[in-house]
């Protein structure tokens, strides 16, 4: 590696590996994960990978956080509290200010709506211990970013699908979904279109100091996907059940998911940096995740 790094990728797992095939055409990309083998293994696909476990407060800190660079962080915060220790643990330790800073939220920030949209501006109520640790890591890139005066960007994102993210091992094991009359809307972003929308918030001035739900623009239900998937990938449909017998069959984490109800509307980042996805039909974006006949 080089003294110049100019994109770091913090969290450099399913998204970051693809954002940084992207973006290295356009400069050096450094990914952190938190194993070494993980960092290996960026290694081997031609990412220069470094292990920096943010859980452990005496991890000796890489000396590349000391080059200048454009920070894309996407490390989950931990499994438990309401508060994101592992950026707070970033931010207090870098030693050279980002160009940017860019984080990777989710739309369960606004928590349950009723089925009502929901967009930037909308008052956030997150509804699980989950959904308040991004809250709070939002807050922290916002405040810090004021403090020093870096340019930051965040995306709220729901699920992630594609290569490698269908639920073909859920429908496998013959877990049962909503019926339809009972499931609420849903959004979604193939991770194709997710990494687009990364490179332009990357490079747009307007999307400084700003916040972008990312969608495909189609409010499917969860129960639609399973079947869409299942249909695709030639596997059983899913049974179908009430949400009185689904809360007590289904995890309480993915329960958490089924019971909230929000239609994400994503025209601010269309219409601001022209972000146009390429898989807005459900069924294209599932064909392009199968693996290769």
């Amino acid at each position: 590696m080089t003294g110049v790094v100019r994109y770091l990728i913090v969290g450099c797992g399913y998204l970051g590996t693809r954002v940084a095939k992207a973006l290295v055409a356009r400069g050096p990309v450094v990914g952190i994960t938190s194993r070494s083998e993980s960092a290996t293994a960026l290694d081997r696909q031609g990412i220069d990978g470094f292990a920096w476990n943010l859980d452990d407060e005496h991890a000796p800190v890489p000396r590349l956080l000391s080059l200048p660079a454009a920070v894309l962080y996407f490390a989950p915060p931990p499994a438990e509290g309401a508060t994101d220790p592992r950026l707070e643990r970033f931010l207090r330790k870098a030693t050279a200010l980002p160009t940017r800073l860019l984080y990777v939220s989710t739309t369960g920030v606004y928590g349950h709506a009723d089925g009502a949209p929901v967009n930037e501006d909308s008052q956030l109520k997150p509804g699980t211990d989950r959904a308040r640790r991004r809250v709070d890591a939002e807050q922290q890139v916002m405040i810090w970013g004021a403090a020093n005066r870096v340019p930051w960007t965040i995306l709220r994102v729901p699920a992630i699908y594609g290569p490698g993210r269908l639920p073909t091992e859920r429908l496998k094991r013959g877990e049962p979904m909503l019926r339809h009359s009972e499931a609420p809307p849903s959004a979604r972003i193939h991770v194709d279109d997710l990494v687009a929308a990364v490179q332009l918030a990357l490079a747009a001035p307007q999307a400084k100091n700003r916040i972008y739900n990312v969608t495909d623009g189609n409010a499917t239900t969860m129960t639609e996907y399973f079947e869409r998937v299942a249909t695709l990938c030639g596997l059983p449909p899913p049974s179908l059940i009430g949400r009185d017998e689904a809360e007590q069959r289904v995890s309480p984490e993915f329960w958490s998911y089924l019971r909230e109800s929000r239609q994400v509307d994503s025209r601010r980042i269309r219409e601001e940096l022209g972000f146009s996805p390429r898989f807005t039909d459900l069924r294209l974006g599932i064909l392009a995740s199968l693996p290769a006949p």
